[in-house]
């Protein structure tokens, strides 16, 4: 368990502990289908994904994807942090075989009441240098000797 970052520990610039996972297979890509009961036969059924829909094979699911970007924001807020709002949009494909890393950056950070706010850019990137996934993420960091996130979070009126 890392220790609790704060709002005043960051800065514009600074770079979001990354999250690697992989490489993927395509039995790892059929359980998260089956969990999740997402039966779209381009998650497990190569035939199919390769003629019937042209890919180049089974493809991870964009569900998976989601949650490695919110692994990624939610260990670094930590237990006193909060994930209020994040976006994405899917890029590309993620294939069996890749390794694939969550990376984030702050954008811009500023105080709204008694909460210290962080915008940050996020993406999926695979060890082929293709960005799959890009998009926004909007966290909540405890101010240091100030009162602790909510749980839930409501955020502070502008």
């Amino acid at each position: 368990m890392n220790t609790q970052i704060h709002f005043e520990d960051v800065e514009v610039g600074t770079e979001i502990t990354p999250v690697s996972k992989g490489p993927m297979s395509t039995m790892h890509i059929m359980r998260w289908s089956a969990a999740i009961e997402n039966w779209h036969r381009i998650h497990y059924d190569q035939a199919f994904a390769t003629g019937h829909d042209r890919l180049p094979d089974v493809v991870v699911n964009g569900s998976w994807k989601q949650h490695v970007l919110v692994q990624m924001m939610k260990d670094w807020v930590g237990l006193q942090g909060w994930l209020w709002k994040i976006k994405f949009q899917f890029r590309d494909k993620d294939l069996p075989g890749d390794i694939i890393t969550a990376r984030g950056k702050v954008t811009n950070k500023y105080v709204r009441g008694e909460h210290g706010y962080v915008e940050c850019s996020i993406l999926l990137e695979n060890q082929r240098g293709i960005q799959s996934t890009t998009g926004e993420a909007i966290a909540v960091l405890p101010m240091r000797g100030g009162q602790p996130t909510p749980y839930p979070f409501v955020a502070d009126p502008q």
